[in-house]
């Protein structure tokens, strides 16, 4: 049985598309949806058990307004896109600041439509798509190394796998590549402790024209025997 691999994606150029085309930014963000509902059809079809995508950051809340309330609605609808997930034997799972938790900001509707889609998709069998919404990476290890040290009572030094244990979601494998799209060469407090060993697969392309050549391509960097 092959190595499924687990593909993370940095979804950058959603308002570059836009501007290039003279369009509104919104334009951009609302591409980018039906991108990574076309990505996701392609991952499904591939060897790949895990697809992580960043969906919003816990840095973007200080975007305009009119912007924030785009990209809210726009994840409500992907969400919302029960009957494509579940015909492609999708799984969905969410990362992020817990709704509870301090100055977590997904709003209730977003909370409503992530918890139906996980639950309408729990009983899939094929690819994980996880969602990172309201999302940093530094927020997550700092939440992380607070629970491993609180769970230790300080009795004893905090391992690698108590950080593990206490990350957004603790069965999620480590990544196999990192794509990240629109020319961009950073990785933006994205997964920082699940891509340690990760390859990384820059393109120019903005999100919103990413297709099958750029995930391919990605994915030839893993060598066969790499995360076995």
């Amino acid at each position: 049985m092959p190595h499924l691999l687990h593909v993370a994606c940095i979804m950058d150029g959603n308002g570059r598309w836009a501007r290039r085309r003279g369009l509104p930014r919104t334009d951009g963000h609302t591409a980018g949806e039906e991108a990574l509902a076309n990505i996701v059809r392609i991952a499904s079809q591939r060897d790949i058990g895990w697809l992580t995508v960043y969906g919003f950051s816990t840095e973007n809340w200080v975007r305009p307004r009119t912007e924030v309330r785009h990209i809210l609605s726009m994840h409500k609808r992907l969400f919302g896109r029960i009957d494509e997930l579940n015909e492609n034997n999708v799984r969905v799972r969410w990362i992020g600041r817990q709704f509870n938790e301090s100055g977590a900001r997904t709003p209730a509707f977003v909370q409503r439509s992530i918890e139906k889609a996980i639950d309408d998709t729990r009983n899939n069998t094929g690819m994980t798509l996880t969602v990172a919404f309201d999302y940093g990476s530094r927020a997550e290890l700092t939440r992380s190394a607070r629970l491993s040290s609180d769970a230790k009572n300080l009795r004893s030094d905090v391992e690698i796998s108590d950080i593990t244990q206490h990350l957004y979601d603790p069965e999620m494998p480590p990544v196999d590549v990192l794509i990240r799209t629109s020319g961009e060469s950073r990785i933006s407090n994205f997964l920082l402790w699940q891509i340690a060993g990760a390859k990384v697969f820059f393109t120019e392309r903005t999100w919103p024209d990413i297709s099958a050549t750029e995930l391919d391509a990605a994915i030839a960097l893993v060598e066969p025997t790499d995360g076995q």
